[in-house]
């Protein structure tokens, strides 16, 4: 009798694990993973999501290797990361894919709180939101990385997918639950299918998910909330933006070194003068660097003084970055390199 599927599947599992076991005790370095280690995880998953020739999708390889990896990295000295909580929340979530179920993951009640954590040395990391496409920047984070010691070592893109969540049904729905940016991220689906109710802003959509579910109420929130409170949904993917994903910054002391694919981000202010600003960005210009965002806040030192944030294509150790910046030093009054990583636009 001929070998079943069922047969050849086990030797195959047999065959994988000897190899899983192999990797890992190649990878365990008996240290705390680094920015030049999430680098490396970086390009090996993009070479090896490339090599995919299916029927696993490019999602399902990233999160399989990206596990494959936390365990074998963190099997004798898991890394501890802060993340912006609670539990569930999206930030927890981006976490989670990034580092895997092998590191520590720690929730802190405030971006503060991770910045503090990774300053102190209390975490290895610290996973922090900066961006959303649809609501814009956090402006919270940006204001923090001006006067911090950390640097950004690496960022991620995490498709966000709302769900509607109640134990009721939707036409007894009479207070919802979530956090203000999902409100504006969901804003035309609420006023078609819940003129009526009220929203009510709470500090995450894991504590919106939380509240719900002891008072009675309904929630927009991820899915990880809805398994951890075991609320209902009703509706998924009620965001009206189909491709709405939010960018986070992965923290760390140090930057990444250079990957060939790379992106750095500043932030400066300038004297108060016509042409000012011209003059600052002419040297990437020159230099022809490609600016792939710049935005000000202001500064909170004198009114009407302002902090300018720019991303650019390219590592800081790069010659014609380093001469831009140099020159940029020049008629800054202020200028700090917030950290170079491997760029990442796609989102998972």
């Amino acid at each position: 009798m001929g070998r079943s599927s069922k047969d050849d599947i086990r030797h195959i599992d047999a065959s994988i694990l000897e190899l899983l076991n192999r990797r890992a005790s190649l990878a365990s370095i008996g240290t705390n993973a680094s920015p030049a280690d999430l680098s490396l995880e970086d390009a090996d998953i993009k070479r090896i999501s490339e090599a995919n020739m299916g029927p696993l999708t490019e999602t399902q390889v990233i999160t399989l290797f990206r596990e494959i990896m936390s365990q074998g990295r963190e099997l004798n000295a898991p890394s501890t990361v802060s993340y912006l909580g609670p539990e569930a929340s999206f930030t927890h979530q981006a976490a989670f894919r990034r580092f895997g179920s092998g590191a520590v993951l720690h929730p802190c009640q405030s971006i503060s709180s991770v910045f503090k954590d990774v300053e102190a040395g209390r975490s290895s990391f610290g996973v922090v939101p900066v961006e959303n496409s649809t609501e814009g920047a956090v402006t919270y984070t940006l204001d923090l990385l001006v006067n911090s010691d950390v640097q950004i070592c690496a960022e991620m893109n995490l498709r966000i997918n709302h769900c509607l969540m109640s134990s009721c049904s939707e036409e007894d729905i009479t207070v919802v639950y979530s956090h203000p940016q999902v409100f504006g991220q969901c804003r035309e689906w609420i006023s078609e299918r819940l003129p009526e109710a009220e929203l009510i802003e709470v500090k995450s959509t894991a504590e919106a998910a939380r509240r719900a579910v002891e008072e009675g109420h309904s929630a927009i929130a991820s899915r990880m909330a809805s398994a951890l409170y075991g609320l209902p949904i009703l509706h998924d993917g009620i965001e009206d933006n189909p491709n709405n994903s939010t960018r986070f910054l992965v923290l760390n002391l140090a930057s990444s070194p250079p990957t060939g694919d790379d992106k750095t981000s500043i932030c400066f202010a300038l004297k108060d003068r016509t042409g000012a600003l011209y003059d600052a960005l002419q040297p990437f210009k020159e230099m022809d660097i490609n600016l792939t965002m710049i935005q000000s806040r202001p500064s909170k030192v004198r009114n009407w003084d302002y902090v300018f944030f720019t991303d650019m294509q390219g590592h800081s150790d790069d010659r014609p970055i380093a001469s831009a910046l140099s020159q940029l030093g020049d008629v800054c009054v202020f200028l700090r390199v917030l950290g170079s990583y491997p760029r990442n636009e796609s989102s998972q």
